[in-house]
């Protein structure tokens, strides 16, 4: 059965919804109805409109999941980056340096992803962790092995999760075993763009995939830009990680004004790229990227981790760029969007604790960079991110407190502090169902979630 198949022609959500907006970056609506007809939002209105919604849809008690007091519908979270075949290794290794650790660890791991087999077992385990944890949306940076790739574009598919797939490019300073010439590399980029698009597929779509600029060529960056620009596609990659990093690659790109301007000239910046970690651009880097619309991911847990150093969001969002969080797995060990709003609202602590002047983001900021915003990074916030009309139906039902949750309601407590519970302690006991284009694609197994009722 295919995705479109198994959705529901009418579902009417009862409760508190909360969503970002362009006036609010968390409106909490306590009493609503969410409409959604064919995977789509139709509506959102109070909910003393519920019976003549029904009527009007010619609907039944049937069509109603009818919310507990403690429970929010949530637009499903997004993991801007995020890599699959890191997650064996999430966890280890996070006391060495981000060079160090790609050559002694991350790079062996990648080229183990040439056993096909192996791959869609590690992919299969990513998809399922990930979608229990509620990312409905993920921008996937797999591999350099097109077979692996298009196993996981594979999964996603019949999994129901809604992603940006990119089979990773590599032609210098990498591993003899885990090395691409240039030719091979754009060919096998081509050919996996080519039978994604013969897919069809609105939920998975290719992405254009330079590791970074260390690792590629300049004629390999310029033929990337070719092909991204020639099927209007995504493109995701790294920049300005680490200080090392930036150094290296102004030696090895002299022609280049800056590491930002290396993937300008290969024509790889536009309102579909989404760049990630973005710590230690200067100003004219930081112009180019809003003048051009590319995203940035803040990946906070991993540039933590490997002490990387620290994301400004607060400059960022001034220069009019928009910023999702990405777990960056397993440079960030863990694969939840929600240690990403923790570990992005701790850096931004830091950066008030040196400053006066500098304002703190607040949950509410951070809930918006994990949907909305996180949607608007990866050049999607025209299909996902809220629960505007029109849009495609990713959500998220969260349920803090309940038997088996590690929150503990001890005290009544209102809609707006359920949702900073879920932010600051909830987990993925704490899920208990997840929709993806209108189609459930998780129940929690230790909540009773069903669609006549709740949990």
């Amino acid at each position: 059965m295919s995705h479109e198949e198994d959705v529901p022609e009418v579902q009417l959500f009862h409760g508190t919804v909360v969503h970002s907006t362009a006036s609010s970056a968390a409106d909490v609506l306590p009493e609503h109805v969410l409409v959604v007809r064919r995977g789509r939002v139709e509506r959102l209105v109070p909910a003393r409109q519920l019976s003549d919604q029904l009527q009007r849809l010619g609907g039944t008690a049937e069509d109603v999941v009818h919310l507990e007091a403690d429970q929010l519908l949530l637009p499903g979270l997004v993991d801007a980056h995020i890599h699959p075949c890191q997650y064996p290794n999430a966890g280890l290794a996070l006391d060495l340096p981000l060079l160090e650790w790609l050559q002694r660890y991350t790079f062996p791991l990648e080229a183990r992803f040439r056993d096909e087999e192996f791959a869609a077992g590690v992919y299969e385990t990513v998809v399922e962790r990930t979608l229990r944890n509620g990312t409905t949306c993920a921008s996937y940076f797999a591999s350099i092995h097109r077979p692996a790739t298009e196993r996981l574009a594979d999964i996603c598919r019949r999994r129901g999760q809604r992603a940006l797939v990119g089979k990773t490019c590599m032609d210098m300073n990498s591993p003899a075993d885990y090395c691409e010439n240039t030719d091979e590399s754009l060919q096998e980029t081509a050919a996996f763009v080519a039978g994604q698009l013969r897919r069809r597929c609105s939920l998975v779509r290719p992405s254009i995939t330079p590791r970074f600029a260390i690792t590629c060529s300049e004629r390999l960056l310029n033929g990337l830009g070719k092909i991204a620009n020639q099927h209007q596609l995504h493109v995701q990659t790294h920049l300005n990680e680490t200080l090392p990093e930036k150094a290296l690659v102004a030696k090895l790109f002299p022609a280049a004004h800056s590491y930002t301007d290396v993937y300008q000239r290969a024509g790889l910046l536009g309102p579909r790229t989404v760049l990630a970690h973005c710590l230690h651009h200067d100003e004219g880097e930081l112009q180019i990227m809003a003048n051009s619309g590319a995203g940035v991911a803040h990946c906070a847990n991993s540039n933590n981790s490997l002490r990387s150093g620290l994301c400004d969001v607060r400059k960022l969002h001034e220069a009019g760029v928009s910023v999702g969080l990405g777990t960056d797995m397993s440079g960030g060990y863990h694969p939840s969007v929600l240690d990403s709003v923790r570990a992005t609202l701790h850096t931004s602590n830091v950066h008030a604790i040196h400053r006066d002047d500098y304002e703190a983001l607040t949950f509410r900021d951070a809930f918006r960079m994990a949907t909305l915003e996180g949607a608007r990074a990866l050049g999607l916030d025209d299909i996902i991110g809220n629960f505007e009309p029109g849009k495609q139906f990713d959500a998220v039902v969260a349920h803090v407190g309940h038997e088996e949750s590690n929150v503990d309601l001890l005290t009544p407590h209102s809609h707006d502090e359920l949702l900073q519970k879920f932010v600051y302690l909830g987990d993925s006991r704490d899920i208990c169902a997840v929709y993806v284009a209108g189609r459930q694609v998780v129940s929690n197994p230790t909540q009773e979630w069903s669609k006549s009722g709740g949990a």
